[in-house]
This record gives structure tokens, C-alpha cells and sequence, in this order.
């Protein structure tokens, strides 16, 4: 009797496997065998594994997330007092996790990965695996300290087990975390670590090049946090080179660089993911130095290469599956079409930078996650700020930045807000808000890491001296601007540090030095194109001009600014007959429901 009982079972499931793989799946009959199995009572190994089966081909095929769970816990009751049933065991636990954080149940995730791990040190695989996950839910929730204790275990681990790849991928998650947590003095030892490690490499060369990326990925991100432009640019160039030595078609796929040993069967990310993820970084670093034609031309190769990803599915991670690959490709389009925006809006495109921001706002009411959402409404927020400012609307701008730093996390994006609430405090006249808020961000408030923001606060210093017509407090604060900007190729506060010295001197009768001031002042706006910059330094010429009895430059200079002043009044009115303008209005809940657009046509050509 027992034989022909397993006979049954066995040829239930031989029937499940037939219907799966048929052409096209029978996925309701396979579901019927898999389910029918658990009539013959079978082997409690058999009977873990089914309910796995079940429970994964519910979650893939079906909606009945609730069923597939039952069969999932199941699978995991089941296989934990059984010996020597790793796969099943394991992979129960590591879905049944991810089930939970999926659905917004990350406390019901932990204890079940806390006990495979413990159940899971004989097996490197899935030890190191699981940690991997534990990791990045404790991530998610900004527990960072656990999450990076939790990735030091498993460096300490794959060394223990002779893993020398993923130690190293271990060392540079934890790094990752720690530039997230800002904990920067902790970051350049464990870097400087990882880079010795990544040098000293003698496995496979394919593993080596792959961990350099991740390497100067990083690398390139600590001096770009910093606002250090300058400094980056032998890693990012060393990146470049790297991504292209992975992307070439004689490289291996993902399981050749992963190799055979079962313990370092795992990759940060596709060599496809990691391909728009430079350009990502390449966006980041031109947008920061001021070459906004090349930051536009970066971000449209990069958006079109994550088209190119998810539209044949090729955003699937190693060991994250279609999800998680999603999730990261909705990531990186968030944080290319942000900068994208904001290149428009410094270039002087506000109907373009507003067709930007709708495209991010329609983003967030597709987010595959509600974290996801959460981590990116601030930073639409701080757009539309900087978008209302730029057309005049003081209080909106004032709401949105408000908005962006009451829902903020993140100290730089708070301080980067305040900044230019500052700058609205400063066009309002209103004194006493400006000197409460300029206390929060004066530079020696600010975190010794970031170059970029201290020397921005130095400038609105020194803005805020000029409106008080205090020039000589205002040269110093911008002969500092100058100073920290030039140093890192910060470009175009170097221009705005430029062209409001030339109205100090301007302003204190020194024509000779105005000039002096205005006209590099000009040059880089011009390179940049930061229009606004040459709108003002045009006005400024105009009058030096004047002052000087040269009458032929000083209508060239008028003609100029007159080109400017057009071009912007008419992109001006074109972004407020837009229906996404009333964007500026939202503060709260999820984004206002927007028509489809196409951007509008170009307003601004470079005036000569």
C-alpha cells in the first residue's frame, strides 16, 4: 500500500512539473496536482517541498497572495527539524521574508531570517544570502547601525569560510550603508580597506574588475556627497573606463563572474544595472560642476538604456528577481529625471523643468514600494521650491520648502531647503525669520564633510550682507565662496560669487573691478548655460558700459540682456499656462492627478 501511495504523489508531481513547463503553462492545473499530493498524506520532506512549490507559484502566477503565504509558512513550519533539507528550508524562510517586507510587514520578516541564519551556518550560501537580506530590511527601515553590525558579521564570516569575494562584497555593502548614515569618519577606513583588498586581488580577474566598480562607485559617491567635483574626477574617469571593460561583449555573464564556489554566488547588481548607474553618478557629477548640456545628454542615454532594461526584463538581479530589479530601476529614473530638473531650471528652461517634475510626480504614484515613495516626495518638494522660486511665487516656494524639510531625513536635503529658504526670506525682506533661520545654517553649523553646502551657505552670507548693504561683511563671505568653489570646480557658484561681487563694486563705484568680476562671470555662465547669471551680468555690463562713454558696447550689452529678459519672460508665461503647474500648490498626500504631457517646446536659445 505504501508503494503505490508514493506512486501516486510521485506521479502527481512528475504531472505539476509537466503543466508548468508546458507551452503555454497550465498553471491552474498544476496548482490542482500540487495541491492534490497532500491527499496521500506523503513524506513530510515531500510535503515541506510542495508547499514551497505552491506557495512560489502563487505568488508568480496568481493574485491570492494570502494562500501562497499559508503554503509558505508551511513549507518553513515543516522543513526546520528536518536535516539535511537546505534548499527548501531556506528558501521557505528567505520568500516568506521577503512576502512580509513586501507587504509592509518588515517586523514579521526579521524573526523568521534571525532564525534561519542561526539554523543556516553550515551552509555558506545561504548563510551569507540571508544576512544579505536581514541587512537590507534593517536598511530600509534606517535601522543602519544593525543592518551595518549585521553585514560586519558576514565580512567576519566569508573570511572564516575562505570567501574572499563575497567578504569583500560584504566590506563594501557595509561602506554603502555608511555613507548613507553620513557616518563619514567611520567610511574612509573600511574604504581604504576595501581598496586594498580590490588592488591585492589575485582570484578571478572578471570578480576583481566587477568589485572595482563597486569600489569606485562608491568612491565616487563619498566625494560627490562633499560637493568635492574636483577631487572625483580620477575615480569617475577610472569608472568609466571599468564599466566599459564590463560591458563589452566578450565579458561574461553574472553566474561566470560569480564562479563556481557556492558561497560567492551572489553580485550587487547586472552589469546592465551597474551601466545606468554610472551614467547615474557621470549625471550627478556634471549637474555639481555646472555642465548642464552634458549632465541632459547623460541622463536621456541613461533613461533609455533602463527602457532598453525593463522592457526585456533584464533588470532581474541575481539573487533579487523581477521585483527588486524593478524597484532599482524605478530608482534610478527617479534620481536621473530629479537631476534632470534641476538642470532645466538652472539652464533657465521652467517649462521644461515643470514637465520634468510632473514626469517624478508621476513616478511617485507608480512607486513599486510605499518606502520608495516616502524616500523621494521630500526631493520633489525641494524641486518644486526651487521651480516656484524661479517664477516668483514666494509663498509657494516657502510652503514647498517647509514641506521638504518637516517630511526630510536626510540632514544635506534639510540643509540644502534651508538654504534657499533663506535666499526667499532674503527676496521678502523678512529679517527676523532670516536671522532665526540663518543660525541653523551658517557654516560652522554645517558638517565638516560638506564642501559644497558650507560654501553655499557662505554665499547666502554673503547675499544677505549685500541686501543689507554691509559690502565689505559681503566681499569676505564671497571671497570665501570663491575660494571653496574653485577649489572643487563648483562652477556655478563660482559664476553667482562672481557676478554679485561685480554689483558690490559696481554698487561702491569700482568699474575696474566690477569688470574684472563680470566678465569670468559671464563666460562660465555661458558655458554652464546658467541664464539667469548671464541675464544679471548682462545688466551689469550695461551699466559698466555706460560708465565708460562706450556707447557701441553698452547696446550690445542692452541688446543682450534684452534677448535674455525675452526668452525667459516667455518661457516664464509658457510654464504658467501648463496644467502641472498647479503642482506648486501640493503639499500634502499623494501627488494631484496630472494629463499626460509632451514637453514644450524649447522657449531659450543661447541669445548672442
Amino acid at each position: 500500500m505504501a508503494s503505490t501511495q508514493d506512486a501516486w504523489y510521485i506521479s502527481l508531481l512528475g504531472l505539476a512539473e509537466h503543466f508548468r513547463t508546458s507551452n503555454p503553462p497550465d498553471i491552474k492545473s498544476c496548482i490542482q496536482c500540487l495541491q492534490a499530493v497532500f491527499n496521500f498524506k506523503p513524506p513530510q520532506r515531500v510535503e515541506a517541498r510542495t508547499h514551497l512549490q505552491l506557495g512560489n507559484i502563487l505568488l508568480t502566477h496568481t493574485k491570492n497572495i494570502d494562500l501562497a503565504r499559508t503554503h509558505l509558512e508551511q513549507s518553513w513550519f515543516l522543513s526546520q527539524s528536518i536535516n539535511a533539507f537546505d534548499d527548501v528550508k531556506f528558501e521557505a524562510a528567505s520568500v516568506l521574508a521577503e512576502l512580509f517586507e513586501q507587504q509592509g510587514q518588515p517586523t514579521h520578516s526579521k524573526p523568521i531570517l534571525r532564525k534561519a541564519i542561526e539554523l543556516s551556518q553550515h551552509s555558506v550560501y545561504w548563510h551569507c544570502r540571508l544576512i544579505f537580506q536581514l541587512a537590507q530590511i534593517h536598511a530600509t527601515e534606517r535601522e543602519y547601525e544593525v543592518a551595518s553590525s549585521l553585514l560586519g558579521v558576514g565580512v567576519d564570516y566569508a573570511q572564516l569560510s575562505n570567501a574572499a569575494y563575497t567578504r569583500v562584497l560584504f566590506l563594501l555593502s557595509r561602506v554603502m550603508l555608511l555613507l548613507i548614515d553620513k557616518k563619514i569618519q567611520e567610511v574612509l577606513p573600511l574604504l581604504n580597506q576595501a581598496g586594498h583588498l580590490v588592488e591585492s586581488w589575485s582570484g578571478s580577474p572578471h570578480q576583481k574588475e566587477y568589485l572595482k566598480v563597486f569600489f569606485l562607485v562608491l568612491q565616487v559617491c563619498h566625494y560627490l556627497m562633499a560637493g568635492q567635483v574636483k577631487s572625483v574626477k580620477p575615480c569617475l574617469k577610472q569608472l568609466q573606463q571599468s564599466i566599459q571593460t564590463i560591458m563589452a561583449p566578450t565579458w561574461p555573464d553574472d553566474d561566470a563572474v560569480c564562479g563556481s564556489a557556492s558561497g560567492e554566488s551572489f553580485v550587487w547588481m547586472s552589469r546592465q544595472q551597474l551601466y545606468v548607474l554610472v551614467y547615474l553618478v557621470t549625471v550627478m557629477h556634471s549637474a555639481q560642476a555646472g555642465y548642464m548640456d552634458k549632465a541632459h545628454k547623460y541622463t536621456e542615454k541613461a533613461l533609455a538604456q533602463i527602457d532598453k532594461l525593463t522592457s526585456s526584463g533584464c533588470e532581474e538581479g541575481k539573487s533579487g528577481g523581477a521585483r527588486s530589479g524593478a524597484v532599482l530601476a524605478w530608482r534610478l529614473r527617479m534620481a536621473l529625471v530629479e537631476h534632470s530638473a534641476l538642470c532645466r531650471l538652472v539652464t533657465g528652461g521652467k517649462a521644461n523643468a515643470l514637465h520634468e517634475i510632473a514626469r517624478a510626480a508621476h513616478l511617485l504614484a507608480v512607486a513599486p514600494t510605499p518606502g520608495s515613495a516616502a524616500a523621494h516626495t521630500p526631493q520633489l518638494h525641494c524641486l518644486l521650491g526651487l521651480y516656484a522660486m524661479s517664477m516668483n511665487c514666494m509663498e509657494a516656494a516657502e510652503s514647498q520648502f517647509h514641506t521638504a524639510i518637516q517630511m526630510s531625513q536626510e540632514r544635506d536635503l534639510w540643509m540644502f531647503a534651508k538654504l534657499n529658504l533663506a535666499i526667499v526670506y532674503l527676496r521678502g525682506r523678512r529679517d527676523n525669520d532670516l536671522a532665526q533661520l540663518m543660525e541653523q545654517v551658517r557654516p560652522e553649523a554645517l558638517p565638516a564633510y560638506a564642501h559644497g553646502l558650507r560654501a553655499a551657505s557662505y554665499y547666502v552670507l554673503g547675499l544677505q550682507a549685500f541686501f543689507q548693504a554691509r559690502y565689505n561683511e559681503a566681499k569676505r563671505y564671497l571671497r570665501e565662496t570663491l575660494k571653496m568653489a574653485n577649489a572643487e570646480d563648483l562652477n556655478r557658484l563660482t559664476s553667482c560669487s562672481l557676478v554679485l561681487l561685480g554689483h558690490i563694486f559696481l554698487s561702491i563705484n569700482n568699474s575696474r573691478e566690477s569688470m574684472n568680476m563680470v566678465t569670468p562671470a559671464m563666460q562660465l555662465a555661458s558655458k554652464i548655460p546658467d541664464v539667469h547669471v548671464q541675464l544679471w551680468a548682462s545688466a551689469i555690463l550695461k551699466d559698466l558700459y555706460r560708465l565708460a562713454g562706450d556707447t557701441e558696447r553698452e547696446n550690445e550689452a542692452y541688446q543682450m540682456h534684452c534677448n535674455y529678459s525675452q526668452a525667459l519672460l516667455k518661457d516664464h508665461f509658457q510654464a504658467t499656462q501648463l496644467p502641472q503647474h498647479v503642482l506648486v500648490q501640493w503639499t500634502s498626500g499623494p501627488p494631484p492627478a496630472l494629463p499626460p504631457s509632451l514637453p514644450p517646446p524649447s522657449a531659450l536659445s543661447n541669445p548672442t
